[in-house]
């Protein structure tokens, strides 16, 4: 789309630091977690200190033959400097492959072996406990973030390497790997450019902008494998804001740092802002400076976008959704404000980014596309990924002259709101939106955590709940919750912690009917 074009550079993530650091030498990253390859930074790293960083790692990158066009997978503990590393691997001209720390060790291993003989950052602990020994043969070279193991080359062992510039690649040249959801089996690796990255970024930075003062810290609790963690970090370092990056979502912790350094602009799965909900009423206020809260991850249920509207005290406060995909980032996006109450229409998921993105429904079967009758979701950006790797076959499937199918069912309203009602692979018969119904079992039980509506072994509706403190339903109170909704079967309580979930927090609503037909009778 012709805005998403004009001047674009591409992203430029091997210069990334450098060029925040340029512009704001001493603004601070602010962390809640130690850094695994540079512990002694602490906790408040300026941005001139993390540029060198990432210029010192790549730096070691290359002492050991890392060169423009090589793959080096990135998968170690959970921390800011995968992103860091990240970084610092394209600053090599190499193409870094983010894997979650989530993903088992025979799903690492296939992707390995899927991206062909790349160079491996890992630790210690990733080898001792998750990793097969195959991963030695399937890698090039296996670097270690922190610890030791006997066949692996440690970072630390590589301190002090002679100093390499920077390597500008074309801006249609790979620049990144990630990986999708995996929430319907094996993840995709998604190849994104420099120029689709930078699509991406255009959007949002405009929105951020608009939003929030330079001066404002941004929070970021985004899985640090994600491509919005890519878009998220550029828009605050580039734009002058303090950064604030969150790697755990416990409400205790990220109450205690956002009453320290109060945010304006927050960033973070579904899932984390409907932990934070009880932050809304901490007498510290740790959410009384936000000005907007954003999510682009899944579904997010207008209860929590209420509840954390209450928790902020600046005028004209928002929550800004917006609707998109791993593969083609934001689509269109809306705000929420705290006069749209608890009962707003939470499938609709706004309009199209003008000049930059747009929509369009496809009847499944000829007839007009409506609520009733919904259609395919497709989406033009150039945002979108250029291949999956190894996979252009099954990346081809999806595109439709120009067009990316979604994998969602929905339709468009006479104005042009777009209203997601359901994925392909979850749509039960009978059932207009499991989505919708989770929204009001959400508004009507204020003790609910979680519920998901999946198909049962009967192909009936199941909802699946948990509950604050893992408390008994109150079977009174479903009764009644339920009483104007399609027919559910009997709900099945379960542990948050207990639920399959991705690296975003998502939800696997396969894995999970697939557990609840295999369990046991009650």
């Amino acid at each position: 789309m012709f805005l998403q074009r004009i001047g674009s550079k591409g992203i430029r993530l091997g210069t990334l630091f450098d060029r925040a650091a340029a512009r704001h030498p001493a603004n601070l990253v602010i962390l809640d977690h130690d850094l695994d390859i540079a512990p002694q930074l602490g906790r408040r790293a300026t941005l001139t200190e993390l540029a060198d960083l990432v210029d010192d790692f790549a730096s070691r990158l290359w002492s050991v033959g890392a060169r423009p066009g090589d793959h080096v997978v990135v998968h170690k503990s959970d921390g800011f400097d995968i992103s860091l590393l990240a970084c610092a691997v394209a600053r090599t001209g190499a193409i870094p492959v983010l894997l979650s720390p989530q993903l088992d060790g025979a799903t690492v291993a296939e992707l390995i072996r899927r991206v062909g003989r790349p160079f491996l950052v890992t630790d210690r602990d990733k080898l001792d406990h998750h990793l097969p020994a195959e991963v030695f043969d399937l890698s090039r070279e296996v670097l270690l973030a922190s610890g030791e193991h006997e066949g692996a080359v440690s970072f630390a062992s590589l301190a002090g390497v002679e100093r390499v510039p920077a390597v500008p690649m074309p801006i249609d040249h790979p620049t990144l790997i990630t990986h999708t959801s995996g929430t319907t089996g094996t993840p995709k690796l998604a190849v994104h450019t420099g120029m689709s990255f930078q699509a991406r970024y255009r959007p949002q930075a405009t929105v951020v902008k608009s939003a929030v003062r330079r001066s404002e810290p941004v929070a970021v609790h985004v899985s640090f494998v994600h491509s919005r963690m890519f878009t998220a970090m550029p828009i605050a370092i580039l734009q002058g804001h303090p950064l604030i990056v969150l790697r755990d979502d416990d409400p205790a912790t990220v109450g205690d740092l956002f009453a320290q350094v109060p945010p304006g602009f927050i960033e973070a799965h579904p899932n984390s802002f409907l932990r934070w909900e009880v932050l809304a009423d901490d007498p510290r206020g740790p959410l009384a400076n936000v000005k907007y809260f954003s999510s682009t991850f899944d579904a997010i249920h207008p209860r929590t976008v209420n509840t954390l509207l209450k928790g902020s005290r600046r005028k004209g406060r928002r929550f800004a959704q917006a609707y998109g995909q791993s593969e083609v980032g934001p689509i269109a996006a809306r705000t929420y404000s705290l006069k749209d109450g608890t009962d707003f229409n939470g499938r609709c998921v706004g309009v199209p980014f003008p000049g930059m993105t747009g929509v369009r429904v496809v009847s499944r079967n000829g007839a007009p596309v409506s609520k009733e009758n919904p259609g395919f979701i497709e989406v033009r950006s150039d945002g979108r990924i250029v291949t999956y790797l190894g996979e252009h076959g099954r990346w081809q499937k999806q595109v439709n002259d120009g067009w990316w199918r979604m994998g969602d069912l929905g339709f468009r309203t006479r104005f042009g709101c777009l209203h997601l009602l359901d994925r392909e692979v979850d749509e039960i018969p009978g059932v207009q939106s499991t989505l919708e119904i989770e929204d009001k079992l959400f508004t009507r039980l204020p003790e609910l955590v979680e519920v998901i509506v999946i198909p049962g072994p009967d192909g009936r509706a199941v909802p699946v709940v948990c509950t604050q403190d893992d408390a008994p339903l109150d079977e009174l109170a479903w009764k009644s919750a339920v009483v104007d909704l399609p027919a559910l079967g009997a709900p099945v309580q379960w542990r948050l912690e207990d639920l399959p979930q991705t690296a975003t927090t998502k939800i696997k609503r396969l894995e999970l009917a697939r557990l609840i037909t295999d369990a046991p009778a009650g």
